[in-house]
C-alpha cells in the first residue's frame, strides 16, 4: 500500500534520523541506542525474534536472579552513559529521543529495585502462559526451524525453575500476589500437564508440516518434539504447577493493595508513572474518575429513558444481564458477529486515517487454557517478518457473561481503529529509533484504544441504543478503574467494594466483574491508563479542531497522533501542538 504522510510527520522522520554531518552529541546518543538495543536483543531471545532478528531462536532468556542483577547494572552504566551526553546541543527529535530513553532505563531500574521481577504472574497472565503460544510467535518454515523451536521447548523446565526460585525470593522478601485473585491459576498451568505429546499446545507444529520442510525430516522432527514436549515442557509446568499449589498460594499475602508491599507507596507511586506517563498522586487521579463516572452516568440514563426502560439503574442493569437476546447462543456466533463488527469498520478506515498498515488481522478465540480468567477480549500483535497476521481475540467461554450489546465497542479498541491500526503502524515507521518502533506506552496505547470505541459514533456505529449503552459501560467501566485502582491500592479498599462498584456502574456481566477485580488488584497502576490517555487524546483533539478551525483535517490529526509510535502522553501533547503551529502556517 502506498503511504501517505502529513508534511511535519516526514519532517520528524527526517529529524529522528542521523545524517552523517550529524553533531557529535547526535552520533554518540544514537550509537548508544543501537548498543543498548543490540543488547537488549541479546539479553531477551524471545523478544529478538518477536522482532524479526534470528540469531538466537534456539534460546530462552536468562531469568535468574544473577541475570536480573546483572541486567540492572548494566542499565545504570547505560544511564550514566546517556546523562554524559549534552542533550542542549541535540535537535529537537533527539531530545525527544533522548528523554523517551531516558524514562525506559529509569523505569526499568525502579521496577528491578522495587523487586517488581520477583512476581512474574498476575491473574491472568505470566511467564507460563505467554511461553504456551510458542508455537505462533516462532518462524516454522524449514526443518532449522523446528530444531529451534524444538531446543526453547526443551528449555522450559529449567526456564520454569528460574523463576520457581525468583518467585521464592519473592516470598522471602514479602513480593507476592494476594492470595485471592490466584483462585484458578492452577488450570492454567494443569492443562499443559499431559501423558501423551499430542494433547499438548506445543504439538501443534508437528501435526503437519509446511511443504518447505523435506518429508525426510519429518519422523526425526516429531520424535525430537515429542521428547522435547515430554522431558521440557511437561516437567517444567509440573514444577511449577507444584510449586504454586505447595508453596505460593500458600504464601501468598492476605492483604491486597500495592501499598501494603514493601516500599509500597512509592513502588504504586513508581507503577503510576510507568502505566500513565504521568506523575499524578493518586488521590487527583481518584477524584478524577469520580467526575468522569457522574458525567457518563448521566448519559447512561438518558439511553435508558429513551428505550421506555420502566425501572431505574440497577434495574435496568439487571435487565441488561438476563436478558437471553443480548448473549450469544455459540462461539461461532460470537466470533462471526465480531468479525462482521471488525469488517465495516475495515470500510470504514480510509474516511478516517490518510495512512493505513499493511499487516491484517484475523479474529481467533482466546485460548482455551487461559481462557477461564482471561479478559473477554485483547489484541495479539504479529512477529515482525513472520508470517502471521496480528490477531483480535474473543473470548467465548462462559458465553452467558459475553454480552453482544458490549461487542461493537471491544472490537473497535482491540482490532481497528484501536490496537491493531495503532500497533502495526508503530511497528512500520523506518525513521524511529528501534527503542521506540518496539514499545508499547500503555497510557499511549490503551488511551488510543478508548478513544477508538468513541471514534465509532464518527463512523456510524451504537446506532442501536443498547450497543450505545455498551459504550458508554465500557467508558464508565475504564472511568471506574480511576476509582478502584486508587481505592484498592492507595486507599484500603476491600476486594468486595471494588467488585462491587463496577458491578454497579456498569453492564459488564458479573463474571467479567470478577475478572477485572483481580486484574486490578494483581496489576496495579495499569488499569488507570486508559481513561487518562483518552482524556488526553480527546483534550488535543478539540484543541485542534478549536485552532484549526475549517482547515481541521481529521485524518491528518490521527496521523498526527499515530505515526511517530507509541509517546508519552506530554510528547504527544507537544506533538500536537507542532501539528496545529505547521497546519496554521501552511
Amino acid at each position: 500500500m502506498k503511504r501517505s504522510t502529513t508534511l511535519w510527520v516526514l519532517t520528524l522522520a527526517a529529524l529522528c534520523a542521523v545524517p552523517l554531518a550529524a553533531s557529535d552529541e547526535a552520533t554518540r546518543l544514537h550509537r548508544l541506542f543501537d548498543e543498548e538495543w543490540e543488547w537488549r536483543l541479546h539479553e531477551n531471545p524471545l523478544m529478538a525474534t518477536n522482532v524479526g532478528r534470528h540469531e538466537w531462536n534456539d534460546r530462552l532468556p536468562d531469568a535468574s536472579l544473577a541475570a536480573h542483577e546483572r541486567r540492572a547494572e548494566k542499565r545504570r552504566a547505560f544511564l550514566t552513559e546517556l546523562r554524559a551526553i549534552d542533550r542542549s546541543r541535540l535537535g529537537r527529535a533527539d531530545r525527544i529521543n533522548f528523554d523517551m530513553f531516558e524514562r525506559q532505563l529509569v523505569l526499568a531500574i525502579e521496577d528491578f529495585e522495587f523487586g517488581g521481577h520477583l512476581i512474574p504472574i498476575n491473574a491472568d497472565s505470566g511467564f507460563h502462559s505467554g511461553f504456551s503460544r510458542l508455537a505462533s510467535r516462532v518462524p516454522l518454515r524449514s526443518a532449522r526451524d523446528y530444531e529451534n523451536y524444538i531446543a526453547r521447548v526443551a528449555a522450559f523446565k529449567p526456564y520454569a525453575e528460574q523463576h520457581i526460585a525468583l518467585m521464592r525470593k519473592g516470598i522471602e522478601s514479602g513480593m507476592v500476589l494476594p492470595r485471592v485473585v490466584l483462585a484458578g491459576i492452577e488450570d492454567t498451568i494443569s492443562a499443559h500437564i499431559v501423558e501423551d505429546a499430542a494433547a499438548s499446545s506445543f504439538w501443534k507444529p508437528f501435526g503437519s508440516f509446511p511443504s518447505s520442510v523435506p518429508a525426510a525430516d519429518h519422523e526425526r522432527l516429531r520424535a525430537a518434539g515429542r521428547e522435547a514436549i515430554l522431558d521440557g515442557a511437561v516437567p517444567g509446568y509440573q514444577a511449577f504447577y507444584d510449586f504454586m499449589v505447595d508453596d505460593y498460594i500458600p504464601a501468598a499475602r492476605d492483604t491486597l493493595g500495592a501499598a501494603d508491599l514493601p516500599n509500597g507507596e512509592a513502588f504504586y507511586q513508581s507503577q503510576i508513572r510507568r502505566y500513565t506517563t504521568l506523575d499524578l498522586p493518586p488521590d487527583e487521579i481518584h477524584q478524577i474518575g469520580l467526575a468522569e463516572v457522574a458525567r457518563i452516568r448521566a448519559e447512561m440514563m438518558a439511553i435508558i429513558d429513551e428505550v421506555g426502560f420502566e425501572g431505574g439503574f440497577a434495574e435496568f442493569l439487571e435487565f441488561l444481564r438476563t436478558d437471553p437476546r443480548f448473549y450469544p447462543e455459540s462461539a461461532e456466533e460470537l466470533l462471526k458477529e465480531a468479525a462482521y463488527i471488525a469488517k465495516r469498520m475495515d470500510a470504514k478506515l480510509p474516511s478516517l486515517f490518510k495512512t493505513l498498515p499493511r499487516l491484517p488481522y484475523g479474529v481467533a478465540p482466546v485460548p482455551a487454557a487461559i481462557a477461564p480468567k482471561y479478559t473477554a477480549g485483547r489484541y495479539v500483535g504479529a512477529p515482525i517478518g513472520g508470517t502471521q497476521p496480528g490477531y483480535y481475540w474473543v473470548n467465548t467461554y462462559a458465553l452467558e457473561s459475553r454480552t453482544l450489546y458490549t461487542l461493537e465497542a471491544l472490537s473497535l479498541h482491540e482490532a481497528v481503529p484501536g490496537h491493531h491500526l495503532q500497533s502495526a503502524l508503530s511497528q512500520e515507521q523506518e525513521g524511529l529509533p528501534n527503542f521506540r518502533r518496539y514499545s508499547y506506552i500503555s497510557a499511549f496505547g490503551e488511551g488510543w484504544g478508548l478513544y477508538s470505541e468513541w471514534l465509532g459514533l464518527e463512523a456510524g456505529f451504537y446506532t442501536d441504543p443498547y450497543s450505545d449503552f455498551g459504550r458508554l459501560t465500557y467508558e464508565m467501566w475504564r472511568a471506574c478503574r480511576l476509582v478502584v485502582d486508587t481505592g484498592v491500592h492507595a486507599k484500603g479498599w476491600t476486594r468486595e467494594q471494588v467488585r462491587d462498584y463496577l458491578a454497579s456502574n456498569t453492564a459488564l456481566a458479573l463474571h467479567e466483574v470478577e475478572t477485572e477485580t483481580d486484574r486490578y488488584i494483581s496489576w496495579p497502576a495499569q488499569a488507570l491508563s486508559y481513561k487518562l490517555g483518552e482524556l488526553k487524546i480527546k483534550e488535543l483533539r478539540r484543541r485542534a479542531e478549536s485552532e484549526l478551525g475549517t482547515r481541521f483535517d481529521v485524518r491528518e490529526f490521527h496521523d498526527a497522533v499515530l505515526l511517530n509510535g507509541s509517546v508519552p502522553l506530554p510528547v504527544l501533547e507537544e506533538q500536537v501542538d507542532r501539528f496545529i503551529a505547521e497546519r496554521q502556517a501552511s
